[in-house]
């Protein structure tokens, strides 16, 4: 399947693609270069510390658990 991208690079995921992948609006997309192509990976919401699902925020285009965020708040006060 062949797309036209616009002038600010953004493409259309074609509907059938989104259904076989479970994609949808808001979901984050990895997007990385392999052997020369452009992969584009779905990315589970998990942490990205624990990997727990519960109870995420998002800080600087990560997902991040509230326990996790105490822990680094925690950590940054000790000064460690």
């Amino acid at each position: 399947m062949a797309r036209k991208m616009d002038q600010l690079g953004r493409i259309v995921v074609p509907a059938e693609l989104r259904r076989a992948f479970g994609l949808r609006e808001g979901d984050y997309v990895d997007i990385t270069v392999a052997d020369g192509h452009i992969v584009l990976t779905k990315v589970e919401e998990r942490c990205v510390f624990c990997g727990s699902a519960a109870d995420l925020q998002e800080f600087s285009a990560k997902l991040v658990c509230r326990p996790c965020v105490v822990a680094l708040k925690e950590n940054d006060l000790s000064g460690g």
